[in-house]
């Protein structure tokens, strides 16, 4: 652990030393937060946001979301691969169209409890 650059009288006492190494040790390791973090930068695009609360109401073919959302296809397709990467989605191929659905039907209301939240 790094020792901590602190002036004058300010230094912490043993039992906060132990508290904080108690602390630091019980964190996830920072792939956990790099991967949390994309998931969180990944909510922070209105686009992406709609097409989950979209899906929220169960499995939409990529035409629908298109004409839902009135972006072109190469915008849309760009989202879904995002949400589709972290997780959020799945996708199935039905002839020339993929059909996607959330991973968890939790996760709109999820994203709403969060919204809330902060």
């Amino acid at each position: 652990m790094k020792t901590c650059q602190v002036s004058g009288d300010e230094k912490p006492n043993e039992d906060q030393i132990k508290r904080m190494k108690e602390i630091i040790n019980s964190l996830p390791h920072d792939e956990e937060f790099e991967e949390c973090s994309s998931k969180l930068k990944a909510l922070s695009d209105a686009t992406r946001i709609k097409i989950l609360y979209l899906l929220s109401n169960g499995e939409l073919c990529v035409c629908e979301i298109i004409c839902a959302l009135n972006k072109p296809q190469s915008s849309i397709s760009h989202h879904l691969n995002i949400l589709k990467n972290l997780g959020f989605i799945k996708g199935r191929k039905e002839g020339v169209w993929i059909h996607y659905r959330l991973t968890d039907p939790k996760i709109t209301d999820l994203v709403k409890e969060l919204i809330g939240i902060i």
